[in-house]
Formats: structure tokens, sequence, C-alpha cells
């Protein structure tokens, strides 16, 4: 139970003789009702996660601290290993979060090797980089300014050198590089007082390019990938990024998302002017926007690509995490087949005479050049006219939220009954995850928010999340610590059979007297096939009854009691005999919902039930029966509330007053 509202004592406390700070204020309790009312009915509706949990975990198992603070970090993990590298100052942290285990971590350092640097801040080596390479990693830092790359294998780190575009020389730059195998493509800037414009680059591989210094304005890059297609000279690389909208009109939207495509094979141009760039350069806007509630999302903030389980290049699905200026967020699914498309087949914007042969964009077979007047076109008019827009009939998004993701990853898994789902994982600014599960197919797709996640003992912003879909892990960390989290994690769902299967959890099922997860379960468990009524499908058609606390208390004193709101999908109701005395809503914004009792008459004592109600499913959360107390009992008991009292009014009246205000 939580502590009580101000002028209300702990259940069971009689308050009648008893004079109040908030009854001395001149303030009446009706008055303090509606401060709690106001502040409690602000919230999220039914588009946010149903279940809260905090991440616990085993004892020892799953959660390692750095030590101190890390406030950049780069974190490395290969599916199907136990082990995770996160790079921070000066420094390579290895964890080891072996199965049945304490997770253990030791440090390799990798420090500046700059003899001298104009300030501390500049003497640290900032790891960025962490990449496989052989039988160890690649590492890569700013090395005070002066970007280098060791090698780190078995724990001894061999310093290969300066590596200009693999680390940027400071922290805070936006950098991404992607790597293929002998070839390597970065954003990062090779030099530190010039070259300020971002550019995409091959910086290894045949020949160096780089794109022209016009075609983006301001780029913020976020996702690069190699897509191999059909035949290999027309393999392309497509990389995601937001730029500043060129449309300057005040009602436009400052950035516009983006994803370009480049030819993997493009060989540079034939002319002075263009055989050291990108000639085959497009970019297309990317649409995240719901006409139907006239809201837009502007703002990329991630890209996770979803390969085709057959292998279907053009049915990889690209999740794209948007925002709003009011940090409002939005999920739109994109496939690379549509991207292809757009690229093959769209006019170019302000381009209105007949494009040359071949045209902008074309991937060229056996290395040939692309010709002068094509990249000159591409060059002054890289963007083309169609927009990429959602799958599905109604090119809308997934779903919206009031939350602001900034990170996703996606699990595509199959439940116990071999249908499949695919789960989100989403971070936000809070430093929780949200899990939300999408069935059946984009055109009938269903989206489910099920569980929000606090993954850390230290609430913090996620830094850094992978995804390990063969151990079924995520790896978090925060500046703090580092976190291994099960996709599968069960144990976190009450009530038995009826509040496992209403999880709607597609990893979980009821397996005799326990919500299990569907791996670790021998025999075939209880899955829910009805996602509207899941309940349903239990063997026991009604819910376990709430077992039954009695409390004793004197007449005429003031009480609340206290319902633990589980599910924020649901209506949670007191109800006394046949009357419903208080209900909380969902997007109720305190835990509990809370029945205030001013004064304790006899027609007040008896049966009390919490109920929450939740589409057909009706389940008893709380009984509580208020017996008449003695006398005897009263006098011991008003001390104790009058102490009580006191300090919590002194406790809570600030942050109702402020939370009244601000709402």
């Amino acid at each position: 139970m939580t502590p009580p509202p101000p002028g209300c004592a702990s259940l069971g406390a009689p308050r009648a003789r008893v004079p109040s700070p908030l009854a001395r204020s001149g303030l009446p309790l009706r008055l303090l009702l509606l401060l709690w009312t106001v502040a409690a009915s602000q919230g999220h509706p039914r588009n946010g996660p149903r279940i809260s949990a905090v991440w616990k975990g085993h004892a020892g198992q799953d959660h390692v601290d750095f030590g101190l603070a890390e406030p950049h970090t780069v974190l490395f993990h290969e599916p199907g290993s136990s082990s995770v590298w996160v790079g921070g100052r000066s420094k390579v942290y290895v964890f080891d979060f072996s199965k049945g285990r304490n997770a253990s971590m030791h440090t390799v350092n990798i420090g500046s090797t700059k003899g001298s640097c104009r300030d501390k801040q500049d003497c640290k080596n900032y790891i960025t980089l962490l990449e496989k390479q052989g039988e160890g990693l690649l590492v890569c830092g700013t090395n005070a300014r002066r970007p280098s790359c060791w090698s780190l294998v078995n724990d001894t780190a061999e310093l290969l050198g300066e590596r200009r575009g693999y680390a940027p020389f400071s922290p805070d730059e936006n950098s991404l590089v992607l790597f293929d195998g002998s070839e390597v493509y970065s954003t990062i800037r090779k030099q530190e007082y010039n070259g300020k414009i971002p550019r995409f680059r091959r910086i290894k591989g045949e020949i160096e390019l780089y794109t022209s210094d016009t075609v983006m304005q301001n780029p913020q890059f976020l996702k690069a990938t190699i897509v191999h297609q059909d035949q290999a000279y027309d393999d392309k690389i497509y990389y995601f990024f937001r730029e500043d909208n060129p449309d300057k009109n005040p009602e436009a939207p400052l950035n516009v998302s983006r994803v370009a495509q480049l030819c993997r094979g493009d060989q540079g141009g034939e002319s002075s002017l263009s055989v050291s760039k990108w000639n085959t350069f497009l970019k297309a806007m990317l649409v995240c926007s719901d006409a139907t509630s006239n809201k837009n999302f502007n703002r990329l903030q991630d890209v996770f690509l979803l390969p085709d389980p057959n292998g279907q290049w053009r049915d990889t699905r690209v999740y794209g995490v948007f925002s709003n200026p009011w940090n409002y967020s939005a999920v739109c699914v994109y496939s690379l087949g549509d991207i292809d498309k757009v690229f093959r087949t769209s006019s170019l914007k302000g381009y209105h005479s007949d494009l040359p042969n071949p045209r902008p964009g074309k991937c060229l077979p056996d290395r040939q050049p692309i010709p002068t007047e094509t990249f000159q076109v591409a060059d002054s008019h890289p963007e083309v006219v169609q927009r990429v827009e959602p799958m599905g009939p109604l090119k809308t998004p997934l779903f919206h939220s009031k939350y602001h993701y900034q990170k996703v990853v996606v699990h595509r898994m199959h439940a116990s009954n071999g249908e499949t789902f695919h789960v989100l994982y989403l971070t936000t600014d809070k430093g929780t995850i949200h899990k939300v599960v999408e069935s059946g197919e984009r055109e009938h797709s269903l989206v489910f928010s099920i569980l929000e996640i606090q993954p850390f003992r230290r609430p913090a912003t996620i830094q850094a999340m992978s995804l390990d879909a063969d151990r079924r892990k995520l790896y978090v960390n925060s500046q703090w610590e580092v976190s291994q989290v099960p996709l599968d994690l069960c144990e976190v769902y009450s009530g038995g059979c009826h509040g496992c299967l209403m999880a709607r959890d597609p990893y979980c099922g009821w397996n005799q007297d326990r919500c299990v997860s569907i791996y670790s379960s021998p025999k075939p468990v209880l899955q829910s096939i009805n996602p509207a009524e899941p309940h349903k499908g239990c063997p026991n058609p009604k819910p376990e009854q709430a077992p039954l606390q009695k409390v004793s208390l004197a007449q005429n004193s003031r009480y609340y009691l206290s319902c633990p709101m589980e599910s924020r999908h649901a209506t949670y109701s007191w109800r006394h005999e046949n009357s419903v005395e208080q209900s909380c809503e969902p997007g109720h914004q305190s835990p509990n919902c809370i029945l205030f009792i001013e004064n304790l008459t006899d027609l007040q004592y008896g049966h009390y039930y919490c109920e929450a109600q939740e589409g057909s499913y009706l389940h008893e959360a709380q009984h509580w029966q208020l017996l008449r107390e003695d006398g005897a009992m009263t006098s011991h008991l008003l001390g104790r509330a009058r102490a009580l009292a006191a300090s919590l009014w002194l406790g809570v009246l600030p942050t109702l007053t402020l939370g009244l205000l601000v709402h």
C-alpha cells in the first residue's frame, strides 16, 4: 500500500478527533480531493503499455555497473555470444553474461597516444567504434583529436595507427561507419578544421568516393545498409538520414526525413568534376503521417531493418521511428521493394526535360563509368518526385503514441501455435523500453502495447540497445550500467491464467499453475487465439477472487482504500454494497485507484470491492471488510495518527500544489 494522501491516516487509523495540518490550514478535505483528482486524471490512454514492470533480474546475473559514469559509449554484441563489449573513455569494458553464472566484467585500457593536448577534455580517447575483425575486434577512438584504431585480440590491444574516417575528432559528432567485406563507408570528416560539410564516403575499397556538397543540407545520419540484389552489379547502398528542410515557410517542418541510394559498384565519373564523387546518388522523402487525424511525423529518430525470412530482399521490412515537434512518436513500416521502385521509376524534382540515358541512379554492369550528362542532371536535381510511403493500403503509421521513442529493434518470432509475430522494443526518453506486438499481415495487422520495462537499477537514459534473437535477450546500457533483459519476461504477469493470457505476450503461456515462457516449457502451453477476449481461453471461466482483508476502524474517522492499477488499459472501480463509490479510468496517472472516506458512518462499514473492467474481462483486484472498532483501540491509534498526519501533509503538499499548477 502506498503512503496515504495528506489528511488521511493509514488504513485503520482513526481521525475523527485529530486536528490535522490540513484542518488547521483552513483547507477542507474536499479541496484536497479535488487536487488529487485533477492530478490523477492526466495521463496516457489505451495506446500506452498495458503493464509496467521493473526488471530486477536474477541476483548477480543480469546487471553490471561500470563503476563510474560513462557519458559516451558504444556497444557491440555478436548474436549467440554471451559477451558484450562497451567502449568508454580510454577503455573497453568486456562483460560475460554466461547462463546460470554471475555476470562478470573486466576492462582493457586503450589510452590516448598523443603526448600533448590543449586541455583535459582533448586528452581523452573516447571509443566510438567496435567492429568484429577476424578473431578479435577493431577498436577506434578519438585519441585526443587524432582518430586512431587498435586491434583487440584476447584482451591485448595493438595500435594500428591513425585512421581518419573511422572515428570522429569529438565523441559528440554525428558518425556512421558501415563495413562490407574489405570495403568501408563513413560519414566522418577526415579533416578537423575543414571539410565541415558532412559527406557519405567510401574510405576503403577500389576507389575513394564522396557525395557532392550540395546534395544534402546539414544531414544527421542514422542508419546505412548494403542490399545485395538479383544482379551483383545492381547491389545498392541505402542510408537513412534527416536534413534541414529546404522549404523555409514558417509553417513547414524544420526537418525532412530521407532515404538515399548509391550503387555499390559506382566507379565515379568521366570528368574532373565527377571522377571522385558518387555518380549514382539519389534521395527520396520518407513520409510518416496519418491523414485521418492530420498528424505528421517529420523527424526520423531510428531505423531497423528486418530481413525477409525467405531471403527476398524486396520484402525486407524497414521500421522507422519518427517524432514531431511535441515529441509524440509514430512507427512507420516500409519495404525495400517500394524504396527501390521509387528510385527506379520516379522523375526528378525540378527537372522538366527528358531524362538522359542511362537515367540518373541507374547501376551499370561491367564497371562502366557514369556518363557526364547523367551525373550533371543527378547532381543538380538529386531528389526524386515520388515519396516513399508506408506499407499497406492506407499508407499510414503502424501506430502513433504520446511517448517519445528514440531507438527500435524488432524480433520476428513464432508463438506455440505457429503464428508469426513482430515484436518491437522501443526505448523512451524516460529510460524505459516499450514492448509492442504486431500480429497478422500488414494490411490486417493488430498492434498492442503490452509492457513497459525499466531495465536498470538506477533509472537513466538508454544509450545503446542490441537484440540477440538467438539467445532471446536485449542488451542495453546507460552511462552507469549494462543490463541483460530476456525477451520472454513472463514472471511479471500476475492474476493466474486470466492475467497471463490477458497480457497477450506471444512469448508467454499458461502451464498448469503459472505463466511461463514458451521456450522453457517442455509441454505445449495455453496461449490465447482470441486477441479481443484472450481470457476466455482459460479452463476456469471466472478469474480468482481477491483474498479478503479486514480492518477495524473507529466511527467518524477518515481513511482511504488503495487499489493498485496493474493494467493501464482497465477501468478500476471501488464498489460498496451495490453502489460504485469511485472510478478510475485508463490513463489515470496515479498507480493506485484511491477511495477516500471523509467521515465513517454506520452505513459505510462493510465490504468494499475493487474491480477492474477491461473489455469483457472483469476481475476482483481487492476485497476489504471495514469493521467497527472498540473504544480501547481508538486512544492507542490516536497518537500515531497525529504524528503521521503532520509528517505526511508537510511532505506531500508541495507535490500536490506543483502538480495542480502544472496541469
